[in-house]
């Protein structure tokens, strides 16, 4: 019975602080009082309640513009955004505050967090990457203005993330081609400029060797229906696709795809091992 009673307490008293904190916001809420809204706005962004306090500083900015407390009040608002996941506000205010305070000793953080903040809108590769490239543009003009920070690793991680997923729909795009090059022959052109484009483009890319089989399989596919005259040309083309993939990748993961491509090729052009193999 003690016990019980204890807890029934505990859970009154508690309830009753929520309310009296949720009244108190409230009334300070509608209040005209700035210098009450900027003091519990700062306290509940100390607490961590950032929904709160980034609801009150969104009414006091206005005011403190060109206040020597405007960059601490414009920083925090950027910031409670950020937590609180509203990325593209965060980013938004980020980007005012840098212009705004170009000296501020909170410059490399709010440089670093308004990268963060694109970088967390980006979407996944196969759809349109604009926030992605805007992301890129942030994080790299950090890494290149604040190459000391110790926000630097953790920028260039997001910034080469971005980069393999810039790189991952570049590729997709290009097997799309090899894809439609197999009900419109000519299409594989194209496939193969956007796969030589891509292994120029990316050197240290993990999608690299991808870049290097399509392009053979591509290759391999149109000399396969070729007319006459142009299949030896275009063999040629695919056997010079070929020792590239395996000059740059000798234990490839696409060996056995490979080597049937190697079979026909030749026999196709009557090769011998050792003509191949140069």
């Amino acid at each position: 019975m003690f016990w019980k009673k204890s807890t029934n307490l505990i859970i009154a008293l508690m309830g009753a602080i929520v309310l009296t904190s949720c009244n108190e916001y409230q009334k300070v809420l509608k209040n005209e009082d700035v210098k009450a809204k900027y003091d519990l706005a700062e306290r509940y962004y100390n607490e961590g309640d950032f929904k709160r306090a980034n609801r009150l500083f969104e009414q006091i900015a206005p005011k403190y513009i060109g206040k020597p407390q405007g960059e601490r009040v414009m920083f925090f608002f950027a910031n409670s955004y950020f937590k609180t996941k509203q990325y593209y506000l965060a980013g938004y205010q980020f980007e005012r505050f840098i212009k705004s305070y170009p000296q501020s000793d909170k410059l490399q953080e709010a440089s670093f967090l308004e990268g963060k903040s694109y970088y967390k809108m980006s979407p996944k590769y196969s759809l349109d990457q604009t926030d992605t490239d805007k992301a890129l543009a942030k994080l790299q003009n950090f890494i290149n203005t604040f190459p000391e920070s110790e926000y630097f690793e953790e920028a260039n991680n997001m910034a080469q993330e971005l980069t393999t997923k810039k790189q991952r729909k570049e590729l997709e795009i290009a097997k799309q081609f090899d894809k439609l090059g197999e009900f419109n022959y000519p299409i594989l052109i194209s496939s193969m400029t956007a796969f030589n484009n891509f292994i120029t483009d990316n050197p240290g890319s993990v999608y690299r060797e991808d870049a290097f089989y399509y392009r053979l399989k591509s290759a391999m596919t149109l000399a396969e229906n070729s007319v006459a005259v142009k299949q030896e040309e275009r063999y040629q083309e695919a056997l010079d696709y070929y020792k590239a993939l395996l000059k740059s990748y000798p234990e490839t993961k696409y060996k056995k795809e490979v080597d049937k491509f190697y079979e026909v090729l030749k026999e196709e052009l009557n090769l011998e091992q050792e003509e191949v193999a140069k």
